[in-house]
């Protein structure tokens, strides 16, 4: 689950500085505050991934991405990516924890 989340949420700081940039030229909001909140959000997403493990994160990762979608009300093309990173943020997680159980089968199955 680390490895597609951790792709997931980097990807989506790469989304989050091109959108500030965008937001920068074409929003009323003011430069500072789009950089403020651009930067705690693609803060975020880094320190996610290294405590994706951890208990909670996945939580943070989906508030993470509601942010990402209400920020359509900057930019209205982030509704759309911010639906298409909610949809990748599922499949990590969801497929993650197959692969995991997968991954724990074939280590016991090796021991035995």
């Amino acid at each position: 689950m680390r490895t597609l989340c951790s792709s997931t949420l980097i990807g989506e700081a790469f989304v989050i500085l091109f959108a500030g940039l965008v937001a920068m030229q074409l929003s009323h909001v003011s430069t500072g505050t789009i950089w403020t909140v651009s930067g705690i959000a693609i803060a975020l997403c880094v320190l996610l991934c290294g405590m994706i493990t951890r208990p909670g994160a996945v939580a943070v990762g989906w508030a993470l991405q509601l942010g990402l979608v209400a920020s359509g009300l900057v930019l209205p093309t982030m509704y759309g990516l911010g639906l298409v990173f909610a949809g990748l943020w599922w499949c990590s997680v969801h497929y993650g924890r197959k692969i995991d159980v997968i991954k724990a089968e074939r280590a016991a199955a090796a021991a035995a």
